[in-house]
């Protein structure tokens, strides 16, 4: 892999944590920026924990002063991560001052994230808190600041002072409207259906929730079975189809699957009301178009995140009405079904918020995907605020292309409706519950989804753990192969075969059937590594279930679908 490649892929994975739809665990999406960083109750517990631990308070106080007089001395062998690339000039380890700074930054950083470890506080308050001090702390790095960054002081000598111009203008651009996070990708570096979204299909069904893409096979024999794919509510749909060699469509098709996919419309005013049942009324549509067009009485279905959530509602409503044979196959990927303990976002949210926030999106009429973009950044804030404030402002850079990067500041909004839906699934972790929650008026039980299902992870997502993804191997009924990437939340997405790193882990076998046992970690240490991209592994898992091969058809749609636009049609462009 070249360096390029390499900076590409880290980037790529840097952005996953930011792209996930996980606005059903994020209330204070509606809130203003200042009111999220109030700890509330969790810093009065944040306090009385400390309170109970006084000879830690000290100690720790009385640590971080001698580590400061040794930096002042310079004794301190403190030093930051070698993978830290904040401080990779060498002026932080040369210089004494700059030197100085940064051991003074790492130690107070140190000390303060030990507090939090000193109270002692329940899950949900230590994640509050640590998000809290986290932002702080990072917030408070010398390398973010022009007069203790030994990068931007050479740069600005260099240019006379142009960088600190060009960075002003940039940010009064990105600060006048939402987002206001520094900018990640520039607006006009790729275009949608020109450098991206281009694998070559065709509109096939319109309707007011979706357009229905069928994508031109590229093989003469295709299998039988076609495969729909119901992608997040929250994001376009083309992180699924980037740039060509890194398309998930485009591996499909050459790989000789018929491949249908879902680009949802990006709600507005007028489609407040839209909740979970219209968006299940909508992939059950889809589902009939597809088998019409295909001529097949099966699909395989393939939900991502938001997706995979509304998607396993419908599979569970087509076994409660006797119709789950409609589905050959189950792929679910990087989607957390159990949000008991799903992660820092979900301890950031409180009943309080969630019905604050549910009451703003429904006088607004829709969440505002840019809204929650911004939230997500400050979720991983040296990554998705710092380095681009350091490059973009600082430094008075542009900042690099990045076909991912682009598509996370390419939202979409999300229905009043569908939000309140959401959140309360959330607040209450209906899905685990049989029955406690419904799709078309049937009754919910995953447990009743008996078709072969295919879980993929990210090892390295931050926001859905990979711990609360498996949590579907006890959910569903049938068998399930849970399959671990080495990456993150989007990264694990778009992950094409070539790269040499690239592995994954698999569910171990027993007489011809996946293990999955109740401990994620239990999984973890039997599973089989297997080198490569989990792409062709899991191409070679539908290829099992999706029939004979038979000639390719000579034309997309049919009688009754016939095309009405291009790939990728007309709702991808909606802003």
């Amino acid at each position: 892999m070249s360096q390029t490649d390499s900076d590409t892929a880290e980037q790529t994975e840097v952005n996953g944590e930011l792209a996930t739809p996980l606005d059903m665990l994020l209330a204070d999406a509606s809130s203003s920026l200042p009111r999220r960083f109030v700890p509330g109750m969790s810093g009065v517990r944040f306090a009385a924990g400390l309170a109970r631990h006084p000879r830690r308070v000290v100690g720790r106080t009385a640590g971080l002063a001698g580590e400061l007089v040794k930096v002042g001395l310079g004794r301190s062998e403190l030093a930051p991560d070698e993978k830290d690339r904040r401080f990779g000039d060498d002026a932080w380890a040369k210089n004494p001052l700059f030197r100085r700074a940064l051991q003074t930054y790492l130690a107070t950083g140190r000390a303060a994230r030990g507090l939090v470890d000193d109270a002692e506080l329940d899950w949900g308050d230590d994640h509050r808190i640590r998000f809290i001090v986290d932002n702080i702390v990072e917030a408070a790095s010398p390398s973010n600041h022009p007069l203790t960054n030994p990068k931007v002081l050479k740069r600005t000598l260099d240019t006379g002072g142009g960088n600190l111009i060009e960075g002003s203008r940039r940010f009064v651009r990105d600060f006048a409207t939402s987002p206001r996070v520094p900018s990640m990708v520039e607006p006009d570096a790729f275009e949608v259906g020109a450098d991206m979204a281009v694998t070559p299909g065709a509109v096939v069904l319109r309707t007011e929730q979706l357009e229905l893409i069928q994508y031109a096979p590229q093989t003469d024999k295709v299998h039988e079975i076609p495969m729909l794919i119901v992608p997040p509510t929250i994001n376009k749909y083309y992180v699924i189809d980037l740039a060509p060699e890194r398309s998930l469509v485009e591996h499909l098709v050459r790989s000789g699957k018929t491949v249908f996919c879902i680009s949802w419309r990006n709600p507005d005013v007028r489609h407040a009301e839209w909740d979970l049942d219209t968006y299940g009324a909508a992939i059950l549509e889809a589902m009939d178009a597809v088998q019409a067009i295909s001529r097949q009485s099966s699909t395989s279905v393939f939900g991502i995140c938001s997706g995979g959530m509304i998607a396993s509602m419908v599979l569970a409503h087509l076994a409660e009405v006797g119709e789950l044979d409609r589905v050959a196959s189950y792929t679910l990927a990087v989607t957390v079904l159990d949000q008991a303990r799903a992660g820092v976002t979900s301890a950031l949210m409180s009943h309080k918020a969630a019905a604050a926030s549910t009451r703003a999106s429904q006088e607004k009429g829709y969440l505002d995907g840019r809204t929650l973009a911004e939230v997500f950044a400050w979720l991983r804030p040296n990554d998705l605020i710092w380095n681009y404030w350091v490059n973009n402002y600082l430094m008075g850079h542009a900042p690099k292309a990045f076909d991912i990067l682009y598509w996370n500041a390419d939202p979409v909004r999300m229905s009043a409706g569908m939000h309140r839906d959401f959140m309360d699934l959330a607040l209450r972790n209906a899905l685990v519950e049989p029955k406690a929650s419904t799709m078309l008026g049937s009754p919910v039980d995953l447990s009743k989804i008996t078709t072969d299902s295919y879980v993929v992870a990210g090892i390295a997502d931050h926001l859905c753990q990979w711990q609360s993804c498996y949590q579907a191997t006890q959910l569903f009924g049938g068998d399930v192969r849970f399959v671990l990437s080495t990456s993150g939340h989007i990264a694990a997405m778009v992950n094409p075969p070539g790269n040499p790193k690239a592995n994954f882990r698999a569910s171990p076998e027993r007489d011809g059937h996946p293990v999955n046992p109740a401990s994620p970690e239990d999984w973890l240490a039997s599973a089989n590594r297997v080198q490569g991209s989990w792409w062709e592994n899991w191409s070679e898992w539908l290829s099992t279930r999706s029939g004979g091969e038979r000639n390719k058809p000579r034309k997309l749609g049919n009688v009754d679908h016939e095309p009405v636009a291009e790939a990728p049609g007309t709702y991808v462009h909606d802003r």
